[in-house]
């Protein structure tokens, strides 16, 4: 790792609470700052040791191998074009974009002012690309072990909804179809319950639509939840003549 005072690079009140929302803690400051660094920087600044692409590169290979090891464990049954197309749901770029904006990344990104007046901050594929060099950094800092306690827990509510939802059949748009072939309204999900510690929570959803409930259903994240309730109402076909009456 190339090594210079990092007191230009990234200001320790920015980085902090970054830590703490990741929930690591770098020995190597500097790798840190080298994930955030966008690539557009060194156009303005000649002498700028280092952007995120290498991390990056790193980081992409990283995440594939933590979330095909968790999804073959995950699917002991599943083909390798089954788990093929669960992992392309997990690490897509709207994925990856999705883990960034979470963790608020663009915030702390580091990049020209050509870059970020163009929008840079947003741009899914800067998003993704910041996301894959955090993970790059990880890894090299800590760790296989902390990367994938990392990667697992971004992914923790995506990798619940294709463990209940693992197939290409998507229960909550197919539920949105059916619907909007008799209305043009969308059906909609009221959180009614939400439970448990931190750790271990416990979520209850309702799908309603034009003044029915067509379905309950429960999981351990609030989109889990809203899948099996959209599954419930799929299996019931009373609301469904009564849509098709009307």
């Amino acid at each position: 790792m190339r090594c210079m005072d990092n007191t230009n690079l990234a200001d320790a009140h920015l980085m902090n609470p970054l830590e703490e929302r990741i929930r690591y803690k770098f020995r190597n400051s500097l790798l840190l700052a080298e994930a955030l660094t966008h690539a557009s920087i060194s156009l303005e600044r000649k002498d700028y040791p280092f952007d995120n692409q290498r991390l990056e590169f790193l980081g992409d290979a990283v995440l594939q191998l933590v979330i095909t090891g968790e999804l073959f464990l995950r699917f002991p049954d599943f083909t390798e074009g089954q788990l093929t197309k669960i992992r392309t749901r997990l690490v897509s770029r709207t994925a990856l974009k999705e883990y960034a904006r979470v963790l608020r990344l663009g915030e702390h990104l580091m990049m020209g002012r050509g870059e970020e007046s163009s929008g840079g901050r947003e741009r899914a594929s800067t998003l993704g690309d910041s996301f894959e060099a955090l993970v790059g950094g990880i890894y090299v800092d800590g760790g296989i072990m902390a990367a994938q306690h990392f990667i697992l827990w971004v992914a923790a509510e995506n990798l619940a909804t294709v463990t209940a939802e693992p197939e290409e059949i998507n229960p909550k748009g197919k539920l949105q179809e059916l619907l909007q072939a008799v209305a043009p309204s969308s059906p909609v999900y009221e959180l009614l319950e939400e439970s448990g510690p931190e750790h271990l929570k416990h979520f209850r959803c309702q799908v309603a639509w034009e003044g029915m409930t067509l379905g309950e259903g429960s999981g351990q994240s609030k989109k889990e939840a809203e899948v099996a309730a959209a599954s419930e109402a799929l299996t019931r076909e009373l609301w469904l003549s009564k849509a098709q009456v009307s």
